[in-house]
């Protein structure tokens, strides 16, 4: 039975897929061979080639790569939840994004992606008290990718952020489970209050470029919300709001707006 366990937690198919994609990809192109050994092929698993990734692009002459990596492989090892979520990305990434054809880009060349795996890194050091070393992981991630996710704000699994450029998420924002959003999205405040004062997002919520939602107000599950709104009231779940400010203009269109990256308005305007 111990045996059993063990082949079982040892099964991953998402690293698996990647370890397949990295061998392929060094057939076709083997001018990336020393990219994809490093950051892939010469780690056991995903949370390894993750801690490495995470170096390479957040060192500066601040902190040094080994460094970022030790305090990435601690997390790792101490919260497993952190791969999990990181697995749940990368299918959402594929699943949702016309660009992405394997698994392997989004740990590779995806900003989006890779700036979410150090937010969750940077998050995890504020819940264990470590809030100077979380505020240089969100200024190095800010500076590396234009993504500023304060690590105080709570983000679920299966979050697909496409482009990622200027994404700005808040230090009380929640954002729930399979969330998709485009580049130039704002989870902002009012003013100058310091309590709770960002939004709540609920699961399966499609946010579109450049939607600015504000405030303490919570964006009902599985709604979505137009390109270029401007969203200053709550939002019942399953709706469609648009323009500024952001108004109700129709049903969501589908069970699951965030998988289906459906942005187009039929007539309800």
């Amino acid at each position: 039975m111990a045996q059993t366990k063990t082949h079982l937690a040892e099964f991953d198919p998402v690293w698996q897929r990647i370890i397949s994609e990295a061998k392929t990809a060094i057939e076709e192109e083997p001018l990336l061979g020393g990219l994809i050994h490093s950051s892939v092929l010469h780690h056991k698993n995903l949370e390894r080639a993750l801690a490495y990734r995470m170096s390479q692009k957040l060192a500066s002459g601040e902190m040094s790569e080994q460094i970022i990596r030790e305090i990435a492989d601690d997390a790792y090892a101490k919260e497993p939840e952190l791969g999990a979520a990181a697995r749940a990305d990368i299918v959402a990434v594929f699943e949702r994004d016309a660009a992405c054809h394997r698994f392997i880009q989004p740990l590779l060349y995806f900003k989006g992606f890779q700036a979410i795996q150090a937010y969750r890194v940077g998050h995890w050091l504020w819940e264990q008290g470590r809030k100077d070393l979380s505020y240089f992981i969100q200024m190095r991630v800010s500076e590396a990718f234009g993504v500023d996710i304060h690590p105080a704000a709570v983000v679920g699994r299966g979050i697909m952020i496409d482009h990622a450029h200027s994404i700005v998420i808040g230090e009380t924002a929640v954002v729930g489970d399979n969330v998709s959003m485009l580049h130039s999205v704002t989870l902002g405040g009012t003013g100058k209050e310091d309590d709770d004062r960002h939004p709540k997002i609920d699961n399966g919520v499609l946010i579109g470029a450049g939607a600015k939602v504000l405030g303490n107000i919570r964006i009902g599950h599985c709604s979505r919300i137009a390109a270029g709104s401007v969203v200053l009231e709550p939002v019942p779940p399953m709706k469609t709001v648009a323009g500024v400010p952001a108004r109700i203009v129709g049903e969501a269109g589908c069970s699951q707006p965030s998988i289906m990256m459906d942005q187009l308005l039929r007539g309800e305007l």
